[in-house]
Formats: structure tokens, C-alpha cells, sequence
């Protein structure tokens, strides 16, 4: 996707693009809670948007194969010992580690000897992104939590697997929402901090992610954009923190969901989720579905405001 450029011009431009601001309202239904989430869900039912207006189109059933039934499929699994499925071939075990670090996150390290090179799916309480194991056949990448008791799954090509897990107690201290998507949607998560404005310091983005350290001081949030960006048909999220419990000062964060018009994208459906974790409340899943603007309009924005419940920061 083509990053929104921080200077004047392109604030210009882009106050006079955008084809759906406040006023738009996408309205979203719980899709369903995963097996460690809470919540009600029978709370609200689906709801698609079918144009850049607001519309309540009913029900949205995911198409077969499409990114939803994949993640429902792998909130399923049962394997939380961390018990690996390998080839016969003891030299081709497949070796998973979990660690919590700083910020609430976990590293996850992987052994797959005989898997070198290979694109595999990431699962993590509904939250699923595409990796790729190195030559060397290792895989090192650091994932924001989305659970105390925090499950990893590897999912490989050939049907095999591992899972992991660990403890974050530190999750509590923060709130955190997601977006995830597959391949070239042109979506991006936006975190306005304080009522700060776009491309201010407080306008958190993937162009201005945050600081970790600002994090642990209780100074701001931070967004981190995981999953392979450059492979075809890629799954991949945007997951925006704010320690809620070491704030420094009260105040409100504004979150929206923005959708470039590409050449890509345009005239196309969209199909996303949305991932919240707030008030130590549990996960919350909803499914999004956007039809976007034809080709005539690339370059333009939606502005998706009400997607998620902006945070209210008490402070201390």
C-alpha cells in the first residue's frame, strides 16, 4: 500500500480526498469470540457495508476459504502443551519456543531444519498473519499478546504444525486492538493520542509507530505491523498498545480504520477483523466488510471511525 506522505501538501490533499469521515459509521456485529475470549455474543448481529454510505446490508456469511472460517477453524484447536507434529526423520523436528518480553509481547523462535524457506501461518487467539522460516530454517519474530495465558500455533504447507505458550502477565496493563487483513486491501489503523492531530506526535500510524519506551513510561502507545507484506495473498495485522495501567495523564484516544483506493484494491471487496483486548475484559472479534469505490477514485481515502470503542485513559 502507498504510505501517506507527512508533509503539508499531502495533509492538503488528503483533508480533500477523503471520501468518508466522522460522519461514516461502519457498523459492525460480533462475527464471534474466540475460545479465550468473553462477551456476549449475541450482543449485535453482523453487518457489511456495501457502499461509502452508511447501510446495513444484514448478515454477512463468510465466503468458503475466505479469511474468517480460517481463523475460526484454528480457534478450535485443543493443543495447548506445546507438543510439536514432525516428520519421521528426527533431523526434521520442528522445535517452537514462546518467551514474554517487554511491552506485553512474546518472542517466538522456530526450528523447522527441513522446512527452509517455506511460508507458514501464525496463529495467536484469532489473530493470524504469514511468515516465512529463513534459509537457515529458523523464524524469530516478536508478537503483541492478546491473552494472559498466550497459545501460539505454527501451521505449515504440508499439514504439520507446533504450538507454544507462555504467560503475559503484563497484558494487563494495557489495552490493544488489531486489524488484520489478506494480500493488498490498502487498510491502515490509526491511533489519535490525546486529541492530537494527523501527523502530529501523538498520531500514531505505520508511518509513526511509537516508541515501546515512551510505552513503558506511561507516555504513549505503540502500533507494530507483523506478517509478510511483499508475499502474494499474505495475511497481515496492525496491532496498536497503549499501557493503560501506567498512564501518566487522563485524556482520550481516538481510533479509525483507513482504507487507501489503489489500483489494487479498487472496485473490490474488502474483508478484515477487528481485535480488541480493553478494561481486562477478554478478546473481542468483528468481522468488517467494505466494498470500496471504483478505480475512478484511486488515491482517495475512507476514514472508518466507530470501528473500535476509542480508550478513555483514567490516568494517575
Amino acid at each position: 500500500m502507498k504510505p501517506v506522505q507527512d508533509s503539508v501538501a499531502t495533509l492538503s490533499r488528503y483533508k480533500t480526498k477523503v471520501l468518508a469521515a466522522s460522519t461514516l459509521v461502519c457498523a459492525l456485529g460480533i462475527g464471534y469470540v474466540m475460545q479465550y475470549g468473553s462477551g456476549d455474543p449475541a450482543a449485535a448481529g453482523p453487518v457489511g457495508i456495501s457502499d461509502i454510505q452508511l447501510t446495513s446490508s444484514g448478515v454477512v456469511p463468510p465466503a468458503p476459504g475466505s479469511f474468517p472460517s480460517s481463523v475460526r477453524t484454528i480457534a478450535t484447536q485443543q493443543r495447548v502443551d506445546g507438543a510439536d507434529r514432525a516428520p519421521s526423520d528426527p533431523s526434521c523436528a520442528i522445535d517452537m519456543q514462546a518467551a514474554a518480553v517487554a511491552g506485553a509481547m512474546v518472542e517466538i523462535r522456530l526450528s523447522a531444519p527441513c522446512n527452509s524457506g517455506e511460508r507458514i501461518t501464525l496463529h495467536h487467539q484469532g489473530m493470524t498473519v504469514t511468515e516465512q522460516i529463513q534459509t537457515d530454517g529458523s523464524l524469530s519474530v516478536t508478537i503483541p499478546a492478546l491473552s494472559e495465558t498466550a497459545v501460539f500455533m505454527a501451521e505449515f504447507a504440508g499439514g504439520t504444525g507446533a504450538t507454544a505458550v507462555t504467560n503475559v502477565s503484563s497484558l494487563a496493563f494495557y489495552d490493544r486492538v488489531a486489524l488484520q487483513w489478506r494480500g493488498s486491501a490498502g487498510l491502515q489503523l490509526h491511533a489519535l493520542e490525546y486529541g492530537s492531530d494527523y501527523f502530529s506526535d501523538g498520531h500514531i500510524w505505520a508511518s509513526s509507530s511509537g516508541d515501546m519506551i515512551d510505552a513503558a513510561r506511561g507516555e504513549g502507545g505503540f502500533l507494530m505491523r507483523i506478517g509478510q507484506e511483499d508475499a502474494p495473498d499474505s495475511l497481515v495485522a496492525e496491532v496498536y498498545s497503549f499501557p493503560v495501567g501506567a498512564a501518566r495523564r487522563a485524556g482520550q484516544i481516538a481510533l479509525s480504520v483507513e482504507a487507501e483506493i489503489t489500483g489494487t484494491n479498487c472496485g473490490s471487496q474488502v474483508e478484515a477483523q477487528t481485535l480488541q483486548v480493553r478494561d481486562n475484559a477478554g478478546l473481542r472479534i468483528h468481522d468488517l466488510l467494505l466494498a470500496l469505490p471504483d478505480c475512478s477514485q484511486v488515491g482517495d481515502f475512507l476514514v472508518l471511525k466507530n470501528i473500535f470503542e476509542d480508550l478513555t485513559i483514567a490516568g494517575r
